[in-house]
């Protein structure tokens, strides 16, 4: 029992840092969002809400200059102030920016937003906890695999999640009556809008699929709905 101690308490360890890591996200939130007021968005969002059956879609802009949409583990939908200011500024549509919340919506139906962090935190932690346990069985070497293998995971599991919260928002914005076409739009400009950053692309961009791969996705979606909508 005793060798294996210290690999259980890298486990709690990575389980005690991960559970901090989601209370200081939390926090930070609280601390730098205010809900979203904006009269034409809201009306996209409501368009939304009928169609899944809810009185209305709460969404917070998270004072942050980065261009995101971000799903709290808590459920909260988030739109960074530096995306918010894209589309005052003319540079992204209002339908375009539904698209997003419609996305980080199927993040929070479909489960993803519970079990990742926000800039990948929870991964940090996996990735503490993995060295602790690979370094006494290949000492030196041990964290570089921990780090190689949990960037790996989560990459396959990041990419995963794009494509069915894609998918989740295709079908929420065409039953709202919005469509697909701003969210197929939208991903034309995002690598415009986050590369005008200084030429830096933040992690969460780098970790999804490619532009034409998603954009093919959905239209493929849209195919096999059309195909089921004419056999039914």
């Amino acid at each position: 029992m005793l060798k294996f101690t210290p690999i259980l308490l890298a486990i709690l360890y990575g389980l005690v840092l991960y559970r901090f890591s989601v209370w200081r996200t939390g926090r930070e939130l609280d601390q730098k969002s205010t809900e979203l007021a904006d009269p034409v968005l809201k009306r996209l969002t409501d368009q939304m809400a009928a169609s899944l059956d809810l009185p209305r879609i709460k969404v917070h802009i998270y004072e942050i200059d980065p261009v995101n949409g971000l799903a709290a583990p808590d459920g909260r939908i988030f739109i960074t102030r530096g995306f918010y200011r894209k589309y005052r500024n003319g540079e992204v549509s209002a339908e375009e920016l539904a698209s997003v919340i419609a996305h980080e919506l199927g993040h929070v139906a479909l489960g993803h937003s519970r079990r990742r962090m926000i800039d990948f935190s929870g991964q940090n932690a996996l990735r503490t906890a993995l060295a602790m346990i690979l370094s006494r069985f290949v000492p030196f070497v041990g964290v570089y695999i921990a780090g190689f293998l949990t960037t790996l995971l989560a990459a396959r599991l990041s990419r995963s999640d794009e494509y069915e919260a894609d998918a989740y928002a295709s079908a929420l914005l065409v039953k709202s009556g919005i469509g697909t076409g701003p969210q197929k739009t939208l991903f034309t400009k995002l690598e415009d809008l986050t590369q005008s950053r200084g030429g830096s692309a933040p992690a969460w961009l780098m970790s999804h699929p490619k532009t034409a791969e998603r954009i093919a996705a959905i239209e493929k979606n849209e195919e096999r709905w059309s195909v089921s909508g004419q056999d039914a």
